[in-house]
């Protein structure tokens, strides 16, 4: 891959946008609140795209195209099945807790609703998980910069790293949300023409359908038995584990998405936040998935199109940028390479500006110094900015042991959102639940875990106690841990609650169903209530899973 002077250009002008992005807001953060959650002042649009951006990191596109390709247009149920119900959830069902709560994080939801321990061992856990998720970021873009302009992993990650570092210091969490909004657009406009001439070039969906196994162009078709697709994974797993467990598990509990919305300026602003989130995201399968299940035809063509090889197998984190390299003339490359960067710093900058949030007030205030000024945390918030990007560093080294690092990325999800997703559902909408049921079942969760992942095989990844069961892909392992987890937590929450006292209902007013006042929007029009709106994502939703059913 060659790139020519207006291809340097393009990379340069973004650089310089999103660092004055970053200075021109510098003049705004005169507070803690205003560097770790922007002062809840942020419009529904922007909030909206910046929630859906914060999860449109390089390890989502690079990782998603890769699923693409090992595995197909199944990979679709991470947006239409494992993302999209639980952003009409959140919106319509648990953002009046967030944000009628008035907390400052999700870990600090957890303190009022149950008590100080279930949130501490939340906020740890957290912290490790944006850390880890940051650092998969950090490794997609090394090999993006390590093919592309040939320098060595290192050098690439510590520099993109600096850039992000610079705006996030400057402008906290609203530098991070507006250059989310840019991001976004960024983009869409660098990889729709990517998937429009890859599909092309593989004549189209009807010549890739052909020169594929069909079990790649379709959704359910062959989900009755786990032998019978790629994933290795049956409908019950897939839709336990995927489409209730993990998708639920992390748009309804992740502080990093949760924040945008808790951003917004208004109750109904945070509630249609990931509702109108959900419009773009049911697209992005076309713009990211679909190019991996054209490389995969293209590689079967004599086209010129090769898919590298990593040990036994295909090295799927490259087909995004293998097509860039096949398909995109100069301009156009930097354009994708701009969009690539920008994929990056988005999912990068959501991970710092959660984890900077979390270890302030959920860690730092509450057990090493409350009571402090709040320049003191506004200070221990930017410190932490640093850290947290130096730990994100050392953990993109450990990505390089996957060949498609969404498994990576899962796994984690499987640890820490599946257990914490019990954990919430039982505590919004169950007043009996108790804190000692809640730091119990969690702690259980994650336990849970662990054994499912060091009881079980797959892909040569896991079974470091005893290999008692091995798992055709480390998807369906992934899938299996989250039920465990979730499932665990669940249980050992709800009979520990009915064994220990509840809190009085008069403490659990606002924080739990029945107890609290939800908002009422019947005076406005119907594209500004959350309930008409998740019937038209709905309605939508089923259209797409019928035509690639």
């Amino acid at each position: 891959m060659t790139l020519a002077f207006v291809d340097y250009l393009i990379l340069a002008l973004y650089f310089a946008f999103v660092l004055g992005i970053g200075w021109r807001l510098r003049t705004k953060i005169s507070t803690s609140g205003d560097f770790l959650t922007s002062g809840r002042s942020v419009s529904v649009w922007i909030t909206s795209l910046a929630f859906l951006a914060a999860n449109l990191g390089a390890q989502e596109l690079i990782g998603m195209s890769a699923s693409g390709a090992k595995y197909g247009i199944m990979t679709a149920h991470f947006y239409w099945l494992g993302a999209v119900p639980a952003m009409l959830f959140v919106g319509v069902f648990m953002m009046p807790f967030y944000y009628g709560s008035r907390a400052r994080s999700v870990p600090e939801y957890l303190k009022l609703r149950f008590d100080e321990k279930t949130r501490g061992l939340n906020a740890i856990t957290f912290a490790a998980m944006t850390v880890f998720s940051s650092g998969i970021s950090m490794y997609a873009l090394g090999l993006l910069l390590q093919l592309v302009l040939g320098w060595s992993f290192t050098a690439s990650v510590l520099l993109s790293a600096a850039i992000v570092l610079i705006y996030t210091l400057l402008g906290g969490l609203t530098s991070a949300i507006y250059n989310e909004v840019l991001q976004f657009f960024l983009i869409v406009a660098g990889f729709t023409p990517l998937a429009v001439m890859a599909v092309l070039k593989a004549g189209g969906w009807n010549g890739m359908s052909a020169r594929l196994p069909q079990v790649m162009t379709h959704a359910w078709r062959y989900l009755p038995e786990a032998s019978q697709n790629p994933m290795g994974v049956e409908w019950f797993g897939l839709v336990a584990g995927l489409g209730f467990v993990l998708s639920f598990g992390y748009w309804c509990t992740d502080f990093l998405v949760v924040q945008r919305a808790m951003a917004a300026d208004s109750m109904s602003a945070a509630r249609r936040t990931p509702l109108i989130a959900a419009f773009p995201k049911m697209v992005f399968p076309f713009i990211v998935i679909v190019p991996g299940i054209a490389a995969m035809s293209l590689a079967s063509m004599s086209s010129g199109y090769v898919l590298p090889v990593k040990g036994s197998g295909y090295d799927y984190d490259q087909v995004l940028t293998t097509l860039m390299a096949q398909f995109y003339p100069s301009g156009l490359l930097g354009l994708g390479l701009t969009a690539l960067m920008a994929s990056f710093m988005s999912g990068m900058a959501g991970n710092v500006t959660a984890f900077n949030t979390v270890w302030t007030y959920d860690i730092y205030q509450s057990y090493i110094r409350p009571g402090a000024p709040d320049k003191h945390y506004l200070t221990v918030g930017r410190v932490t900015t640093v850290v947290g990007t130096a730990l994100s560093i050392a953990t993109a080294y450990l990505a390089q042991h996957y060949n498609n690092i969404m498994d990576l990325l899962q796994l984690v999800f499987g640890f820490v959102n599946a257990p914490l997703f019990a954990t919430f559902l039982l505590g919004m909408f169950w007043k009996r639940a108790t804190g000692h049921g809640a730091f119990t079942g969690l702690a259980a969760g994650i336990s849970a875990a662990a054994l499912t992942h060091g009881l079980t095989e797959a892909e040569q990844k896991g079974a470091w106690i005893s290999n008692t069961h091995h798992f055709p892909s480390t998807m369906a392992q992934n899938f299996w841990i989250a039920i465990f987890a979730w499932s665990t937590c669940f249980t050992v929450t709800f009979l520990v609650s009915l064994a220990t006292k509840p809190k009085a209902e008069e403490e659990l007013r606002g924080l739990v169903l029945g107890l609290t006042e939800m908002p009422s929007d019947g005076d406005l029009p119907w594209y500004k209530r959350p309930v008409p709106l998740a019937l038209v994502v709905l309605a939508v939703l089923t259209v797409l899973n019928i035509w690639f059913w």
